[in-house]
């Protein structure tokens, strides 16, 4: 396949006056373009590590087989051929490919591609919209893009990094198929990299390189599955070699400067990477818990939010099993806004590593859920009346705060009466665990009620 370069439609469409689109005419790359760009496959069967979408039975193999390119988004990290397998797909199909990026097009520019579909329609082409980043696109410009891509006027292409279930609007979803591709594993990029040393028209065959297995490893096992780094760190690691020249580690290791740390604070990976930190530490797992906190402050998130994810974790799933574990995460919070970073890291793995060898409970948690769920389910019933507070002559001839025992002149400081309302449906709502402190404030709750029964065998409880 030759590859693609943007240039004014109206080159392609001069009988529609409108402005430029950034539509796609075949152009031979310049030899100065980056090794990533200069080794695009040029067919179906050179795109590696997506062989369960382009091998024998694949969804791409069947579309290219079939001849008819139904609207699809290509979907997975960054590196990994979303852009590669969109062109080879819209340039097996025959049809004019017009490429726009969603970070800077608008509805004006979706426009101008109907307009000029529309044109080339009559004159028998069809057309496909090729959609860079289409997760960047609002609700308005996707609901622009709507009914064309239903009409069939025209053929969407989209790629995106971010879960399109998430990002791009349920109608415009369901009329496209959804291409679920992988991160490239070292085996697919050793393959790549072995294609660019041999390959003297566009890549670096002609200079005769070797590359040890120490070079290859940190290229295959340092790029976070993309192959756009591996390609592009690899130029550079050999830009100053002779010819017949070994690519040396650390020549890589300037190159890569340091690991590719595949993160989007906005984006899938920040979720999933949250998510692997609050599952480490509520696993007990303090090597998986420092890690996933390094991975997030070393890609640049916010250490403030971390320091917010701890609080909640240890009121969520510490909770009494270790009430100081709270304290530990407060401080850790505190001492975050202070100091900021780098130095905020430490307070932080302190919190987050206390929480990981901390016994854990979800009582609290539970707790609530189960209150809210009952206070939905029963409104707002009536304060019992020994709990109302009793401030004027009315209240107390109304019988505000009759029948209430203070606990301070109780024996064992246990009451007699209840505390919730009427009508409220029975059983508990604190159901105690058994774990670290909490076993000891279960068992000083059991103790209690068993002395509030007792006692209330000849003290009614009025509420």
């Amino acid at each position: 396949m030759r590859i693609l370069a943007a240039v004014d439609h109206r080159e392609l469409f001069p009988e529609v006056g409108v402005g430029a689109s950034a539509a796609l005419v075949p152009e031979e790359v310049s030899l100065d373009a980056p090794l990533a760009t200069r080794m695009r496959p040029r067919r179906l069967d050179e795109v590696v590590g997506q062989e369960r979408h382009t091998g024998p039975g694949g969804l791409l193999s069947e579309v290219v087989r079939a001849g008819r390119l139904p609207s699809m988004v290509l979907w997975g990290p960054p590196g990994t051929g979303k852009t590669s397998l969109a062109l080879l797909l819209a340039d097996g199909g025959g049809a004019t490919v017009v490429r726009l990026s969603a970070v800077s097009a608008g509805v004006a520019d979706v426009r101008r591609v109907v307009e000029a579909a529309r044109a080339g329609r009559r004159l028998g082409r069809r057309t496909v919209l090729f959609l860079d980043e289409i997760h960047r696109f609002t609700r308005a410009q996707q609901d622009a893009l709507l009914p064309h891509v239903e009409s069939g006027l025209v053929i969407l292409l989209g790629a995106t990094t971010e879960n399109p279930s998430l990002e791009v609007t349920g109608a415009l979803l369901s009329r496209c198929r959804v291409v679920a591709l992988d991160p490239l594993g070292p085996d697919a990029l050793s393959t790549l990299l072995d294609r660019a040393l041999a390959d003297p028209e566009r890549g670096l065959g002609g200079r005769g390189l070797r590359l040890p297995p120490a070079a290859r490893a940190q290229l295959t096992e340092r790029t976070g599955g993309d192959g756009r780094v591996a390609l592009n760190a690899l130029e550079l690691a050999a830009a100053s070699l002779p010819d017949g020249g070994e690519v040396a580690p650390e020549a890589v290791e300037r190159a890569l400067q340091q690991p590719t740390l595949l993160y989007d604070r906005a984006g899938d990976q920040h979720f999933w990477v949250v998510s692997a930190l609050i599952k480490s530490i509520r696993g007990s797992d303090p090597d998986a818990a420092v890690y996933w906190l390094a991975r997030m402050l070393e890609a640049g998130e916010d250490p403030l939010f971390v320091a917010r994810r701890l609080v909640i974790l240890a009121a969520e799933d510490v909770g009494l099993a270790d009430p100081a574990a709270l304290g530990v995460a407060m401080a850790a919070h505190q001492a975050t806004a202070a100091i900021g970073m780098p130095e905020a890291a430490l307070p932080l793995t302190e919190a987050a590593l206390y929480l990981a060898l901390a016994p854990k409970s979800n009582s609290a948690a539970l707790a609530y859920g189960s209150a809210s769920e009952r206070v939905r389910h029963t409104g707002a019933l009536p304060v019992p009346l020994h709990l109302r507070n009793a401030v004027t002559a009315h209240d107390r001839a109304a019988g505000f705060g009759s029948g209430y025992q203070d606990a301070h002149d109780q024996p064992e400081g246990v009451v007699t009466h209840g505390h919730l309302p009427a009508g409220l449906p029975s059983g508990p709502l604190y159901v105690a665990g058994s774990r670290g402190a909490e076993g000891e404030l279960s068992a000083r709750w059991a103790r209690r009620r068993a002395a509030a029964g007792e006692r209330s065998e000849t003290a009614p409880l009025p509420g």
